[in-house]
């Protein structure tokens, strides 16, 4: 059984070699940014799995690659480049990994938040192009902070952000508890959270969830942080609610369109912050995501853990 890593950049060829064990099954590692779809059935042609960080497979197209058995997607959100229910018609199993940077995505998350709290993005810009600018900002303690999702991710935003001293609400679409934090129903969450975090999986059931409807019931001046998935949140309505104050600020590390057009009207907003899909990346995370991945095609290959 042998493998492909497909798209190897932004330093994962190097956490590849560091992590790799003789005994792993064995595995070609491609160095390419993204790869062009049309290109997937020849390069995937003798190859019974692929490793895919962040490049799109279109059923159309993954239909024609025979032989190919296991996509296994470095991270969670595989919704955004495939539909695994349609690879799994013809006998392709996509395989996700989960919490293998719970602690770095939720420091990126607290780090967000206060950034939009004090508008440390703005002042540094303007302080760039010679103006001394000074933003105001609110204390955080005594707040409220609402997780809209509830796994691994927020469990570590809440071990950071109880010693901030800040009340922490959650919903999640299944029952659950935790100390310190108190779960209530969704219109509640929107309503009393002085901040707002998106802590879900893109599943056709959360895809748009924070819609329009529920924007307008969300605290007014509240302030929106997401680094969880873009097509969670109706874009279109967030910019309206920016742009009218409603929102006070939206602090992103995930966008509808990745990478995010240089003309997007979000790049255009004194009141957002913008990060490049990278709260996940630390060297801590990322050794530990590539070392699962190959846990993971040990276990498809019948070499044990």
């Amino acid at each position: 059984m042998k493998g492909l890593f497909l798209d190897a950049v932004d330093d994962l060829a190097d956490v590849f070699a560091r992590v790799v064990r003789p005994d792993d099954p064995p595995m070609t590692v491609n160095q390419q940014e993204r790869v062009p779809p049309e290109d997937l059935p020849g390069m995937l042609a003798g190859y019974d799995f692929v490793f895919d960080d962040h490049s799109q497979m279109p059923t159309a197209v993954m239909r024609r690659c025979a032989g190919l058995k296991h996509i296994i997607f470095l991270g969670t959100g595989a919704r955004s480049y495939m539909h695994p229910e349609e690879l799994a018609e013809f006998g392709i199993t996509v395989h996700i990994i989960k919490g293998y940077g719970d602690t770095a995505v939720a420091e990126h998350t607290i780090a967000l938040m206060w950034a939009a709290t004090r508008g440390i993005a703005r002042m540094d810009r303007e302080i760039r192009r010679g103006n001394w600018l000074r933003t105001d900002g609110p204390q955080l303690t005594g707040k409220t902070i609402g997780l809209l999702g509830f796994g691994g991710i927020a469990a570590e935003v809440v071990r950071i952000t109880h010693g901030s001293g800040m009340r922490v609400l959650a919903w999640n679409r299944s029952p659950k508890s935790a100390p310190g934090v108190t779960f209530v129903d969704i219109d509640t969450l929107l309503a009393e959270s002085h901040v707002l975090s998106v802590h879900l999986l893109l599943t056709d059931e959360t895809r748009g969830l924070l819609s329009a409807e529920r924007i307008a019931r969300m605290r007014p001046g509240a302030i929106l942080v997401n680094t969880a998935r873009g097509a969670i949140v109706d874009e279109a309505a967030m910019i309206a609610a920016l742009r009218d104050g409603r929102l006070r600020h939206a602090a992103l590390d995930v966008f509808t369109t990745e990478p995010l057009p240089a003309d997007h009207p979000l790049t255009r907003l004194d009141n957002v912050t913008l990060s490049a899909h990278s709260a996940f990346r630390t060297p801590e995370s990322s050794e530990n995501l590539i070392r699962r991945a190959l846990d993971i095609a040990r276990q498809l290959a019948g070499l044990g853990p």
